[in-house]
């Protein structure tokens, strides 16, 4: 009974360890009406996160609005430079001394995520990639994307470099928004650029019905990331995933996302995850709820089963102080496609909470008072 309640105490531990330091749950994926911003699927969707090549694109981002200020043109050519040529893969093999056309670069980046190509652009608008990613981070902030740093233009590995899915559902809806008459480049499959053709590696825009494109991305840190946009009967869905194993399994997972998006009934009362701002800087009117919910997280197992027998456990025994709230088991992904289930009891008020833990914790039984947002998506009984 002792060596029982010393594991349960200890996964309970590790639980709180996963919640104080989100970040290092690579899992996370989001699914979002484009349109109104409506929430259709979050798990993680905070958590910040290795963007991988899903920072190209902020990269196009700056480059298409270079193009809308006149400062480049489609057929502007830049030039190449020593450490741009010198970057690793994937890259186009440019060469120092040579120099790229706009429209090219474009389509280096969506179809063939050039890194010596995301080097080439960013020196070209900042001067330099550190200056760069300086002008990246400031536009993220002015977009609404409040946990997000770059460090560099392509995604190359750097431990400053982290973004969330809700941050990329956001950039993802400025370029639809800010800049629809380039939109459609983001469905090409193949570029020819010095004789040679290059094919995506996006396979969810080739076997998805409705799929229009974004970016793929992947680094050993991140796991293997992709941003999909999709449209159906004049509905249009952003998803996002972040840290799949393989991926075979992401895009797999990407089109169940996408497929349950579009067969969901459109919700009386929408939940929207964020604010986004136009381009003049003014705050949509889109705005995020407020809204909380309280409760208890009382133990976490590597098994749903014993999680749920707990929480029900605990919800009947003190159903005087829980009343109102109801149990849930709350997954959490961690390393090695392990899950975590955390047993908790949500729905409550603040007070109830606390008073809860306060209870379980006289008879030294772990307990947590936690505070989610209203839209934290959780699995059923």
């Amino acid at each position: 009974m002792l060596k029982s309640k010393l594991i349960l105490i200890g996964i309970f531990a590790i639980s709180l360890v996963f919640s104080a330091k989100i970040s290092n749950a690579k899992y996370a994926s989001l699914v979002i009406d484009s349109k109104t911003g409506e929430l259709l699927h979050a798990v993680n969707e905070n958590t910040r996160n290795y963007p991988a090549s899903l920072t190209k694109l902020m990269t196009l981002y700056l480059l298409f609005e270079a193009i809308e200020q006149k400062k480049l043109g489609f057929s502007s050519r830049l030039g190449i430079s020593r450490k741009a040529a010198n970057q690793p893969a994937s890259r186009l093999g440019l060469k120092p001394g040579q120099s790229i056309k706009v429209n090219d670069a474009i389509m280096a980046i969506i179809i063939k995520s050039a890194n010596d190509v995301a080097t080439v652009i960013a020196e070209s608008i900042g001067g330099d990639e550190r200056r760069f990613a300086l002008l990246m981070t400031a536009k993220a902030r002015k977009l609404g994307m409040s946990r997000t740093t770059f460090r560099n233009a392509s995604g190359l590995p750097h431990r400053g470099q982290m973004s969330t899915a809700k941050d990329m559902a956001v950039l993802t809806r400025a370029i639809i928004t800010h800049f629809p008459k380039y939109y459609h480049l983001f469905s090409r499959q193949a570029f020819t650029f010095q004789g040679r053709t290059y094919r995506t590696h996006n396979k969810v825009l080739k076997t998805f019905r409705g799929a229009e494109g974004m970016k793929t991305g992947y680094i050993r840190a991140s796991g293997y990331n992709l941003v999909t946009t999709a449209k159906r009967n004049g509905k249009r869905v952003i998803g996002v995933v972040f840290g799949s194993n393989t991926s075979r399994a992401r895009n797999n997972h990407m089109k169940q996302l996408l497929t349950r998006a579009f067969k969901a009934k459109k919700s009386t009362k929408p939940r929207v995850i964020y604010k986004t701002k136009t381009k003049s800087g003014k705050k949509n009117a889109l705005a995020s709820h407020k809204k909380r919910i309280w409760g208890v997280q009382v133990g976490a197992f590597y098994n749903r089963k014993p999680a749920l027998n707990l929480a029900k456990n605990i919800s009947n025994k003190y159903s005087k102080v829980l009343k109102g709230g109801y149990v849930r088991v709350m997954p959490l992904r961690k390393s090695r496609n392990r899950i975590l289930y955390r047993a908790r009891i949500i729905g409550i008020d603040k007070r109830n909470a606390y008073k809860t833990c306060r209870v379980l914790k006289k008879y030294r039984k772990p307990c947590l008072a936690i505070n989610l947002p209203s839209n934290t998506e959780v699995a059923s009984r």
